[in-house]
């Protein structure tokens, strides 16, 4: 007898196409069975040695998070509720250029100190691996969720050219290409960039471009945090656009958003730029996370001279009076290219977290209230946390537009991703509450979207994308990753005040036909494993 037997539910199975009533028998990490409430009437109803009864829910794929920052949180939270509890049962981390795999010694020291505003330091965590395929075993040995991985563009320049504002030698790209190659054979998906974080900026395009040509050999795609989301993010865009194309190489673009007071309303250019490309036969996808605000850390506000050579250096320079001046100059006067070419609007720079609980005063207030209550310049706020904190602080840039989210949400190749940032005493909502936030604000409350076409955003798109055969789907023969929730009450619980609430609404979530939440509650499996590339 089977395992399990999802008793009346409503079935949103992914593909767009209305909900229907069924019954969905589960066994041995699949879904066996589906059977239509049309097609049991007058016969006998599947039976399992498990009953669960699932009147007034809606049975869905799990919702995969095309755009997440869990690659420590993974290994030290076993429980990892800030991602279950949404519903989501895949993750896809190595974003921005910039993880923990590949790396020798050295580079592993210098990145977890770039990054340690988005995964903390990592003190607590056995830094075991060094490939990307020993860290995909690591994640194997039991964690939350499911993962897949991106090739970290940034990472693998520091780790074959260093930190420094140059071009790569024939010798070094070469190293860098078998880096990528390496990284795709051991199951990588794809390549991520930041290109508004060092090292990864310093690449030109023609580098980038011999990069995303090995990962389109190995049928990954390429997603770049590209060059500007501010003053020049329409071109920026287009620079993407035409980079995949002559790599031939399929494009996710990485929370696809139009920030800043110059892209206010436009929208419609960027996506009329994607409807073009896509017309000519690009393949391109991209995901939105359901916010206003963004969410990145201090030191990325730095103009990229600034960063250039890697942590140590940017202390140095910040702890230099005149190299400080220059640093204000062109934050606040010129607009630097780690703000987006966009001079500093301090009133919008919201602290989320610090590294040092000593400094936690200024936590939840912009750097401009800050300045205010202590009578100094924003500047010399900004400056005397990077320098104190280790350049660990970590920030919400309000600078979005509620009108450029939603046109850009309902586009034909929209996927949803959290961009979620754990770590802070106030991290961004989204880190909690994106999943359940579409579903009850946005499907719900607003209409945006019509329900089957959400869940399809959130779990048939970046399956393809993902080039997972046997996910993303109600079918028989599926994995049975799946999310029961209550339309009429589905909602995110996390605020901007108390971001660290659980979502309302979802009772039960699956991960390989294993509970990973009962009843609202996280159990104890740990039923997550990498998820690898498939062959070609």
């Amino acid at each position: 007898m089977e395992e399990l037997v999802i008793r009346d539910a409503d079935v949103v199975d992914g593909s767009g196409a209305d909900a229907y009533r069924a019954d969905v028998v589960v066994d041995g990490g699949r879904i066996v069975s589906i059977v239509k409430e049309s097609a049991a009437a007058g016969c006998q109803r599947p039976k399992a040695r498990r009953e669960l009864d699932a009147e007034g829910l809606v049975l869905s794929p799990g919702f995969i998070d095309m755009h997440a920052h869990s690659d420590l949180a993974l290994l030290r939270d076993p429980d990892h509720s800030a991602k279950a509890a949404q519903g989501v049962t895949l993750e896809v981390i190595g974003q921005d250029g910039l993880s923990y795999a590949p790396v020798d010694d050295r580079t592993l020291g210098e990145v977890r100190r770039a990054i340690a505003g988005w995964n903390g330091p990592g003190d607590d965590v056995d830094f075991d691996w060094r490939s990307v395929g020993e860290y995909l075993d690591r994640l194997d040995r039991g964690i939350a969720v499911n993962a897949a991985y991106l090739v970290p563009q940034g990472t693998v320049r520091a780790l074959a050219v260093g930190w420094d504002d140059r071009e790569a030698t024939e010798a070094e790209l070469e190293h860098m290409r078998r880096l990528v190659a390496e990284g795709m054979e051991q199951g990588a998906v794809g390549m991520s960039s930041g290109l508004t974080y060092t090292p990864g900026m310093y690449a030109k395009d023609a580098e980038l471009t011999e990069l995303c040509r090995v990962v389109a050999s190995y049928g990954g795609y390429y997603c770049p945090h590209h060059r500007s989301y501010g003053a020049g993010a329409l071109q920026a865009y287009e620079e993407m656009v035409e980079l995949a194309r002559e790599a031939d190489c399929p494009l996710h673009l990485a929370h696809a958003t139009m920030n800043f007071g110059v892209n206010k309303g436009r929208a419609p250019e960027l996506l009329t730029l994607l409807d073009g490309a896509l017309a000519a036969g690009a393949d391109i996808t991209l995901d939105t996370y359901p916010y206003t605000p963004g969410c990145t850390t201090l030191v990325a506000l730095l103009p990229s001279w600034a960063s250039e050579g890697g942590p140590d250096r940017i202390m140095k320079r910040l702890a230099d009076d005149d190299t400080a001046e220059r640093i204000r100059h062109h934050m606040e006067e010129i607009g630097s290219d780690g703000s987006h070419g966009v001079p500093m609007e301090w009133e919008t720079i919201e602290i989320s977290g610090t590294g040092d609980p000593a400094l936690a005063e200024y936590v939840g207030r912009t750097v401009l209230e800050s300045a205010r209550l202590r009578g100094e310049t924003p500047w010399t706020v900004a400056r005397h946390l990077l320098l104190a904190d280790r350049l660990a602080p970590t920030i919400l840039q309000h600078v979005g537009h509620e009108e450029n989210v939603r046109a850009i949400m309902r586009h034909r190749v929209h996927t949803g991703g959290s961009d979620g940032i754990l770590q802070g005493a106030k991290p961004h909502p989204r880190a909690y509450g994106t999943f359940p936030h579409y579903l009850g604000h946005y499907v719900r409350e607003l209409g945006v979207l019509p329900l089957e076409e959400c869940v399809a955003h959130l779990t048939s798109r970046p399956a393809a994308r993902l080039r997972l055969p046997d996910r993303g789907l109600v079918r028989e023969g599926y994995r049975a990753d799946l999310v029961l929730f209550d339309p009429a009450t589905v909602a995110a619980g996390s605020t901007y005040e108390n971001p660290r609430v659980l979502p309302t609404g979802i009772p039960h979530v699956l991960v390989d036909g294993r509970f990973v939440m009962e009843d609202g509650r996280r159990t104890d499996v740990l039923a997550g494993r990498s998820v690898r590339r498939v062959p070609r």
